[in-house]
């Protein structure tokens, strides 16, 4: 399996060209482009899955649980060439297999179906339990959470069960755009500290900041990249 870097015609400077094909009124579109750098640098240059190995049971595993607003997602896909470009013009659309939450049983390479707040990453340590009851050790599995999701319980009760199970192979991303209705004292990173993770703040933009949070080594506990994305006046 090798990551996802196959030549292709797009790069990053691309992205914002394809999610211009997708239009309509409920797009969430804040809620999209707090994602699109953190989604590139992954499909770029850390997860090992592409469209030919969207099945591979040694595939890495990417959970979109911010799933309100995919069109960063979408476009980021449509890029790496999970499904045709031509696809994102139907965004929202009836008989579109894109609609406003992405559906894994519609669109290649998309893990779960999503946008319900807090479901992502319960579902993301699950994934990690399921690949070590099966002997498979290699995928790392990677979830993406907003920060407002923290607000919900049932991300209390993963954060704090992966902590104390270290669960190696789970990665978690949040955006920090200040959406969360109560915060956390000392910062989102200080509390997955609590619970037994690694974890670590960078520029949700800056590229390189990204990239080298993301393959930090984590020996024996899970690892939270929480990625600063200022919001848009």
């Amino acid at each position: 399996m090798t990551q996802a870097t196959a030549d292709t015609a797009f790069r990053y400077d691309d992205l914002s060209r394809l999610m211009a094909l997708m239009t309509g009124a409920e797009k969430h579109g804040p809620a999209a482009t707090s994602t699109l750098d953190v989604l590139w640098v992954l499909y770029d240059r850390v997860l090992r899955v592409g469209p030919a190995g969207v099945e591979e049971p040694g595939r890495d595993r990417f959970l979109l649980s911010k799933g309100h607003g995919p069109m960063a997602y979408y476009a980021v896909l449509a890029a790496k060439g999970f499904f045709p470009v031509d696809w994102l013009s139907g965004f929202g659309s009836y008989g579109s297999p894109l609609g406003h939450h992405p559906d894994r049983t519609l669109i290649p390479g998309v893990e779960i179906g999503s946008g319900s707040l807090g479901h992502g990453l319960p579902l993301a340590v699950g994934s990690a339990l399921g690949l070590q009851a099966q002997g498979l050790d290699e995928p790392a599995v990677w979830v993406l959470i907003g920060d407002a999701e923290l607000d919900e319980g049932s991300n209390h009760e993963a954060l704090a069960y992966a902590g104390a199970a270290g669960l190696e192979q789970l990665h978690t991303v949040v955006i920090d755009n200040d959406s969360a209705t109560h915060g956390w004292h000392g910062g989102i990173a200080s509390r997955f500290e609590a619970a037994g993770w690694s974890a670590v703040t960078v520029d949700g933009r800056d590229h390189a900041a990204l990239h080298a949070a993301f393959t930090t080594p984590h020996p024996g506990r899970p690892h939270a990249v929480i990625a600063r994305v200022e919001k848009k006046q």
